[in-house]
């Protein structure tokens, strides 16, 4: 069986962090590994992770200090983490729960892709209260992932994410950048390069909602309110340079497409209003909603993307 490596960022987690931990022994896939990298939590977090350890076993459930500055560079810290080695990698938070078929069904999938193309599964999920119960969906995409599209929007919650050897170098090749998401930032890069990607349709994860992620929910009218304040306070635009940077920092290998998508978009967004917008326009950036097009039509002409 291909072994999966499970990297976990965890931080004052120990409300959920016990549901999570039994979803994993629930897996149909069993060659999992599981490692954790703990921000400093003053919880009885390291205790149930250390208990999870004894039961499952010292070999495959690892615990380790996380570099303490936010939960993207910890992410990015482990996918950096020489130590670490798979033949595929997923992330992990700390309060959702996996479907038992969620490695299989992932890797059922990845083995379709050969080892040199970056490989990227991701899924819709379950939202779930506070309790465990089930109170709706997050969006169903049905527009094609892609660059044009990862550019303005992320559909790949990391929750649910499963990649390849190949995409795990893409994204250590980045290196520990500052980016506002380390999943989007995934998403960016494996579209960038033109690499495999999956969308399914199953909700293979149970995502947790409350106050700390309630902008990611997309569930009722809240999220959509706050994020309207953000578009206008400027908080999407500070998010897009912070990947633009990225992009010319790192430099990935991008496709001659992707390239000339991100040249246009680029551009556009130093431009006036009439050609800011018909630049956006020509640059093909979508977002996977009606609703959401609608919203980068009005980012465009307020200059907030």
């Amino acid at each position: 069986m291909s072994s999966v490596a499970i990297l976990q960022s965890s931080y004052n987690g120990a409300r959920f962090l016990g549901d999570q931990l039994r979803s994993f022994e629930r897996q149909s896939h069993r060659d999992w590994l599981l490692i954790n990298a703990d921000d400093g939590s003053t919880d009885d977090t390291l205790d149930i992770f250390s208990k999870f350890q004894k039961k499952i076993g010292f070999e495959r459930v690892f615990l380790q200090q996380g570099p303490r500055r936010g939960f993207v560079i910890n992410f990015l810290s482990l996918i950096a983490d020489e130590n670490i080695r798979a033949d595929y990698y997923a992330f992990s938070d700390q309060d959702d729960i996996w479907e038992p078929d969620k490695l299989e069904r992932a890797l059922a999938w990845l083995a379709t892709v050969p080892a040199s193309v970056p490989g990227l599964y991701c899924s819709r999920t379950r939202l779930i209260d506070e309790s465990g119960q089930s109170i709706g969906f997050s969006p169903l995409f049905a527009k094609p992932p892609s660059f044009a599209n990862a550019l303005v929007q992320n559909i790949a919650g990391g929750n649910t994410m499963v990649f390849n050897e190949a995409a795990r170098q893409l994204l250590k090749a980045g290196g520990i950048v500052n980016v506002p998401s380390h999943d989007w930032w995934l998403y960016m890069l494996v579209s960038g390069v033109e690499g495999a990607m999956f969308y399914d349709r199953y909700c293979s994860v149970r995502y947790r909602c409350h106050r700390a992620n309630l902008v990611g929910s997309n569930l009722g009218i809240m999220p959509r309110v706050l994020r309207v304040k953000m578009l206008l306070k400027g908080q999407f635009r500070s998010w897009t340079d912070m990947y633009m940077t990225a992009i010319e920092t790192c430099r990935p290998p991008l496709t001659p497409r992707s390239r000339a998508v991100l040249e246009i978009f680029r551009n556009a967004r130093r431009e006036g209003l009439m050609a800011r917008v018909s630049g956006l326009r020509r640059s093909g950036v979508y977002r996977q909603t009606r609703l959401g097009n609608i919203g980068l039509f009005v980012g465009a002409v307020l200059n907030k993307i």
